[in-house]
């Protein structure tokens, strides 16, 4: 008989939140960009359910930022989460690149605009994890 333990972690850092990323997503490799968000109560328990928004193009945008910081409006406040966690996932490997930097930004600032209290924005890619910290893009958080 196999005793398993759910994994049940508690965010308080960046550095738990990517551990928690690392852990929850594998393999890595992505035929598309995706986009998988957690929510995360003010105990820094996360939702049990992990989401994703499959078929999004590979530039966010600003208008697509919005649409999504609207939705999480509404979630946050309907069921009383903390903060939002995002994953940006994309194929092939590499550190940031501009256009991620530029979606993590459009996801911070819609998010601020809309109210919406978000972690450290983080990347996948095929072989890697990455953060991409708002202050290292130069966005602010609400």
């Amino acid at each position: 008989m196999t005793d398993k333990t759910p994994y049940a972690p508690v965010l308080r850092t960046q550095a738990d939140v990517e551990a928690a990323w690392r852990h929850l997503i594998n393999p890595l490799g992505w035929p598309e960009p995706r986009l998988w968000f957690m929510f995360v109560g003010a105990d820094g328990v996360p939702f049990p359910q992990l989401s994703q928004i499959e078929d999004m193009p590979a530039d966010i945008g600003s208008d697509g930022a919005e649409s999504v910081a609207t939705v999480m409006s509404h979630l946050v406040s309907d069921m009383g989460f903390d903060r939002v966690e995002f994953l940006l996932c994309r194929p092939d490997d590499g550190p940031p690149s501009p256009t991620d930097q530029k979606n993590a930004a459009d996801l911070y600032e819609a998010c601020r605009a809309a109210a919406v209290p978000v972690g450290v924005v983080h990347l996948a890619t095929d072989t890697e994890f990455w953060p991409i910290p708002a202050d290292a893009i130069g966005q602010r958080v609400a």
